[in-house]
């Protein structure tokens, strides 16, 4: 019974095996290789956005990849391609979008979110404080009232 659960886990894995393949293209001159291989590690995915196109298993990834190869073939340079892609694709397409009026909201929306957050969490603190304060305050009141009231009706005895 063993036996069989490993060699169904073990088929599993050789079958799929396939999805983890990235094709990889090699270029004949090793200066076009180490452009080819920058270029496909700062694109993204679109399809799965967090991923260069270096990194994804996607079938648009392997279409840019196969784009880019056939470009630098071509004698185009890094940022013939890189305008190229923007032009088709959009500041997205960079993993690292330049700072423009479009992408201001991708470099500075984290930070704006950040300053949001501290602001919340400290203005959260200092009301909680406020409040133990005041509930603090008047614990003390009642007990001091309550303290004048007894010693006014000892001596009025």
């Amino acid at each position: 019974m063993m036996k069989h659960g490993i060699a169904i886990v073990f088929l599993m894995l050789i079958m799929n095996s396939q999805s983890w393949a990235v094709d990889s293209y090699q270029l004949a001159d090793p200066e076009q290789q180490k452009a080819y291989e920058t270029l496909i590690s700062q694109l993204r995915c679109l399809v799965c956005q967090n991923q260069t196109i270096a990194d994804s298993n996607a079938e648009l990834a392997g279409d840019l990849r196969r784009q880019v190869f056939e470009m630098l073939q071509q004698g185009k340079s890094k940022d013939d391609i890189v305008t190229f892609m923007t032009d088709r694709y959009g500041d997205f397409v960079l993993y690292n979008p330049p700072l423009k009026t479009k992408t201001a909201l991708l470099w500075l929306g984290p930070v704006a979110f950040l300053i949001t957050g501290f602001t919340v969490v400290f203005w959260f603190i200092r009301r909680k404080k406020q409040a133990a304060a005041t509930v603090f305050d008047a614990e003390k009141q009642k007990k001091i009232r309550k303290l004048l009231e007894d010693e006014n009706n000892e001596e009025s005895l």
